[in-house]
């Protein structure tokens, strides 16, 4: 395949990387070592040079080391439960995969581990006795409820592919909302950075507008610099790819008609944050800290992207013992 240039996605937010960022590298190869998710060398080798470390530091600038090595971790943890749902024959079996995440779900809500759980479940339930340790009950429901959202989307994904279903771009696009995992991502900025949404604005008109076009830009990004990788594997799940398809067009032409779609959501971002009504000085404080962290999580999903080697090589998947 030829090699293609990208384009300069638009972001008018500056870059920040955390502090602890040298220290969460180390800590980042420890942790998936520690729990034995990565079961061969080459796997090893590949998360070494994805560098989810630099995005997690990039994503949540200001928090501190503790709070930044958990949300490291889900990142971690959630990259490589994709890989599964992408790379290996589970993608494709909708209802063996409904059990494991039935089972994540089971975990993340507190059940005991058994002999029977996978390397990841272990991971999953350290990341939810830390979460609870250093966070609260309500922010944890929250986070939670994305998990299931993912889940769902990454069922959906294995129906289609099952069903050789190619989606179109409006059923495609509310997939891809919920199998990004953006939602949940940028639940850990209350976490991380400490934010109080108040409850009444948990169904806020316009934040929840913000919060699915953040998730837009954030997946549509990702779709852009992953495509070549999953064309390749045989994946439609990408903007790219149906947007290709829908059009009758050449891939050059789909890039270009996706990068219009991601700019012209993150100049409506800016249109939608200017709207936001004043609900007080303290609740407005709290809403600028919230979207603070949606402007880190796109610079600094896109700076990772200039680091990362994650979508450079096309692999096969074993699909991991039960």
């Amino acid at each position: 395949m030829e090699k293609i240039i990208f384009p300069d996605l638009y972001c008018p937010f500056p870059l920040q990387v955390n502090k602890h960022v040298n220290v969460l590298e180390d800590y980042a190869l420890e942790w998936v070592t520690r729990f034995n998710v990565l079961n061969e060398e080459s796997a090893y080798e590949r998360f070494r040079k994805s560098k989810f470390y630099l995005l997690a530091a990039s994503a949540y600038p200001s928090c501190q080391l503790e709070e930044l090595k958990i949300a490291n971790d889900v990142i971690s943890w959630l990259f490589i439960w994709d890989d599964q749902c992408d790379m290996s024959d589970l993608g494709k079996q909708p209802e063996f995969l409904k059990s494991f995440c039935n089972r994540f779900i089971e975990i993340l809500n507190g059940a005991e581990l058994t002999k029977k759980d996978i390397p990841l479940g272990y991971a999953l339930s350290d990341i939810r006795k830390r979460i609870i340790k250093r966070g609260n009950i309500t922010f944890f429901h929250h986070f939670v409820h994305n998990f299931e959202d993912y889940f769902h989307g990454c069922l959906e994904e294995a129906n289609n592919r099952l069903k050789l279903v190619l989606p179109a771009l409006e059923s495609y696009t509310t997939i891809r909302s919920s199998s990004a995992a953006a939602a949940l991502c940028l639940t850990l900025i209350e976490f991380c950075d400490q934010v109080m949404i108040p409850y009444f604005l948990r169904n806020n008109e316009i934040i929840n507008k913000i919060n699915r076009t953040t998730i837009n830009i954030l997946a549509w990004s990702n779709d852009i610099f992953s495509f070549q990788r999953e064309m390749l594997a045989g994946e439609v799940h990408n903007l790219v790819l149906v947007l290709k398809l829908q059009n009758n067009s050449t891939i050059e032409d789909a890039i270009t008609c996706a990068t219009e779609l991601h700019n012209k959501e993150v100049k409506s971002l800016a249109d939608l944050e200017a709207s936001i009504p004043s609900f007080g000085k303290e609740v407005d404080g709290e809403i600028a800290k919230y979207l603070s962290g949606l402007h880190s999580w796109i610079c600094g999903n896109l700076n990772w992207y200039s680091y990362s080697g994650r979508y450079e090589i096309l692999v096969r998947l074993e699909l991991f013992a039960s």
